[in-house]
């Protein structure tokens, strides 16, 4: 995991110049500024004009280029705010935190928008892009995009395991490594991964859980569509001393019989439109008697349907193709189209919150060495704002993440 700091600049993630669209910019400022009054923030313009209802006390948002704010805002209003967030046309005041500046938006995402103006979402909500389809080809394009960035720059903020994932805490003092051992070991858990247990991993990461698995005597296959992750697992299973059988294929090509069968954070990377086919193809290869355990990133059940066909700023610059099921919409995939159900679930919410956070500083803190990978200054705003974004999220409740035990309902 060496970094070259001879490495030229390799990854620009410019955004594009601030569309000239005054009649919408003019709008979004119009829409705006009611509503920040409503909302305990304050922002701040160079002129010296403040919104929002927030006191002296309030998290700071200070824009920087009004006109380029707005005329981002109002050409595409789900996407311009992080747009003009990375192209610096707005940033945080002196001893804001950017995670505290966007939860009290979070917390509001239902009702942010006035309930009249609500009506008009169709016309500003943008349709999936078609190819980010999760076919197989699809699926493959989706994940290289983020997960092939670089192997140096997720080990830059992630701990030494190298999961990118929730943790569970045990306590205010546990370490994040520890945490993450302690998620693993209860997803192994839940999956009753003993000795001699024929485990499948959909999404293999970097080899964490796998390793974990095999060093419970485990028989281990486990899945990647990324080959940056792939070379650097098969690295950690030889520095472990472990015999895992990693493969490069969609989750669709797998054939065989398993006893278990674990997948962290995978189902917001399939697409609602497969989710019936990733189920099902859990329930075809999982052997009689046999137990799952998944790890999935959810949101309420009426802010999935709200936004299940929209294109959003995540999707466009951070993971193509992703979608956040609901815990019904789970259930319900599983009942249609499969032969398994639920029969336990654990929340770990707020550990993915301080999990987020302590990716944040980390990132922040190793920067320079980030730098010198390739990564540029845009990039740096838009991965701060995705982790920040993401952090509020789960804080405020607006988005969870559980564990979901998984199995065939005995017959009686």
């Amino acid at each position: 995991m060496s970094i070259s700091a001879d490495r030229p600049p390799a990854h620009s993630f410019g955004v594009s110049r601030a569309p000239r669209t005054p009649l919408k910019a003019r709008a979004a400022k119009a829409i705006l500024k009611p509503t920040v009054n409503h909302v305990p923030v304050r922002l701040r313009f160079a002129d010296g004009r403040v919104w929002g209802a927030g006191g002296a006390d309030a998290p700071e948002m200070r824009v920087v280029r009004p006109k380029a704010f707005f005329a981002r805002l109002g050409a595409d209003t789900k996407i311009g705010f992080g747009e003009a967030y990375m192209a610096g046309d707005w940033t945080t005041g002196d001893g804001t935190d950017l995670a505290d500046l966007l939860e009290p938006f979070a917390a509001r995402m239902a009702t942010i928008v006035p309930v009249p103006l609500q009506k008009f979402r169709v016309f500003v909500d943008k349709k999936l892009p078609h190819h980010q389809r999760n076919s197989v080809k699809g699926s493959r394009q989706n994940i290289e995009a983020h997960y092939d960035l670089s192997n140096d720059l997720f080990a830059q903020f992630l701990d030494p395991s190298m999961t990118y994932s929730s943790a569970w805490f045990e306590s205010a003092e546990q370490d994040l490594e520890a945490a993450q051992l302690r998620k693993i070991d209860a997803i192994l858990d839940d999956a009753h991964v003993t000795a001699g247990t024929r485990v499948l991993e959909i999404g293999s990461g970097w080899g964490a859980l796998a390793i974990r698995a095999a060093q419970r005597g485990a028989t281990v296959t486990t899945i990647t569509l990324s080959s940056e992750q792939a070379a650097l697992a098969q690295e950690r299973f030889a520095e472990a001393g472990v015999d895992v059988d990693l493969q490069l294929v969609d989750y669709r090509e797998v054939t065989g019989e398993y006893d278990a069968i674990v997948s962290v954070e995978m189902i917001e990377a399939v697409g609602e439109e497969y989710w019936p086919t990733y189920f099902a193809a859990i329930d075809k290869l999982l052997a009689p008697g046999g137990h799952v355990a998944i790890q999935a990133i959810t949101m309420a059940h009426h802010r999935y349907l709200a936004t299940r066909n929209s294109y959003g700023w995540i999707q466009k610059y951070i993971f193509p193709g992703g979608l956040i099921p609901s815990l019904d919409a789970i259930d319900q995939t599983l009942h249609e189209h499969t032969s398994l159900a639920v029969t336990n679930r654990r929340s770990l919410g707020q550990d993915y919150a301080r999990t987020l956070h302590e990716w944040r500083d980390t990132f922040n803190a190793n920067w320079d060495a980030i730098r010198t990978q390739g990564f540029d200054e845009t990039f740096r705003r838009m991965w701060e704002f995705y982790l920040a974004y993401c952090e509020a999220g789960f804080r405020t409740g607006y988005l969870d993440v559980f564990q979901l035990s998984i199995s065939r309902p005995a017959k009686g």
